[in-house]
């Protein structure tokens, strides 16, 4: 495991806007928001017939909850073909899934303000339970039309690899 140091000059925490998704070896274009990663583990509640009647808790199954991705509708068709993975219109009989390749590890990064790369969480075996190409579209609107790909996976954690950035600083010259 590596050894990180503090930067003691940080006081603020990492703002949640500047981010980006990785897959397959490289930065998917235009992704405007990710839900969170967040687990749950379950509580097994035990007693042996001797014990008092209050309970013994141990935990039980860890389940990790779909994450969201979002992002402008363009000609990128990377959404769409990760999708088309798992169910494929007109696939003949025995078709529809792509066993091989329908999973992936992605990577999602964080960067502080000065865009250095802060935070990355690797999420393993993920694909997609759910995809939305358009959203509903209205002529009085005046928003930009976002897609949606919801992603099951089995499991997160954080990237050790990744140091804490030092930080620029921007000293007067002309002071000192």
């Amino acid at each position: 495991m590596a050894q990180f140091t503090v930067n003691t000059q940080r006081f603020d925490p990492y703002k949640n806007f500047k981010f980006r998704v990785r897959w397959d070896g490289r930065y998917v274009a235009g992704v405007s928001k990710v839900g969170l990663l967040k687990r749950t583990t379950e509580v097994v509640k035990h007693r042996e017939g001797g014990d008092p009647s209050s309970s013994r808790k141990s935990p039980g199954r860890t389940e990790y909850d779909a994450i969201t991705l979002e992002r402008g509708v363009t000609h990128d068709v990377a959404f769409e073909q990760w999708a088309n993975k798992v169910w494929q219109i007109g696939a003949g009989l025995g078709a529809e899934v792509s066993l091989q390749d329908f999973r992936k590890d992605i990577t999602i990064e964080v960067y502080n303000e000065a865009g250095q790369l802060a935070l990355a969480y690797k999420v393993y075996r993920c694909w997609v339970s759910e995809y939305q190409a358009l959203p509903d579209l209205d002529a009085n609107a005046n928003a930009v039309a976002i897609q949606h790909l919801k992603l099951e996976n089995e499991g997160w954690e954080r990237d050790q690899s990744v140091p804490e950035p030092t930080e620029p600083s921007f000293s007067n010259p002309a002071a000192g």
